[in-house]
């Protein structure tokens, strides 16, 4: 896999060519450009994304399955995108990642972890050391453009006949890119 860049979607023109006539094209449309459309009466693809609480897509009713989790991690998943596909009949998946991703600074938050379990949860300390060691490598992402990419590039595989978009979501303005890798 190449190195991705990140390439902007302004315009209609802006759009990677495989993206062209699929769910991921409407997608950036509705969201970047304020397309409107009516509501939809199944869902067109998945959006996988990260939890984070400060992005919010603008999207027609009922047009996509959304799921949150954190870093975008998807592991134990693979059901429900499969389900997804098979019986919801979704033509696409988008994978979003984005900026100033706690995930991507995991590593340099075990203490606050750890006392923040303690206080708020009423764990032990120790427990709470427990839970972020053995917990803590799959979501601990570092840069979310490549870990969208590889992460795109892993489904792809999986769901060969299914475009597979991996998108960066910039918290600043609050619009998608595309992920070119």
């Amino acid at each position: 896999m190449r190195e991705p860049r990140i390439v902007p979607f302004t315009v209609a023109r802006d759009l990677l060519p495989r993206y062209r006539n699929t769910p991921i094209e409407a997608l950036l449309a509705y969201h970047n450009l304020g397309v409107e459309a009516e509501p939809y009466d199944s869902a067109e693809l998945v959006v996988a994304m990260c939890m984070d609480n400060r992005k919010r897509l603008r999207l027609p009713d009922r047009f996509a399955f959304v799921v949150r989790t954190a870093g975008v991690y998807l592991e134990g998943l693979e059901f429900q995108l499969s389900f997804a596909i098979a019986v919801g009949g979704v033509g696409a998946i988008a994978l979003i990642g984005h900026d100033d991703c706690g995930m991507a600074q995991l590593k340099n938050v075990k203490q606050q972890f750890v006392e923040g379990l303690v206080e708020r949860a009423g764990w032990s300390a120790e427990d709470a050391e427990r839970h972020y060691e053995t917990s803590v490598e799959p979501f601990a992402i570092g840069d979310p453009v490549h870990s969208a990419a590889h992460q795109a590039s892993a489904l792809a595989e999986r769901y060969p006949r299914v475009p597979v978009a991996p998108l960066l979501y910039k918290v600043g303005d609050g619009l998608l890119y595309q992920i070119d890798s």
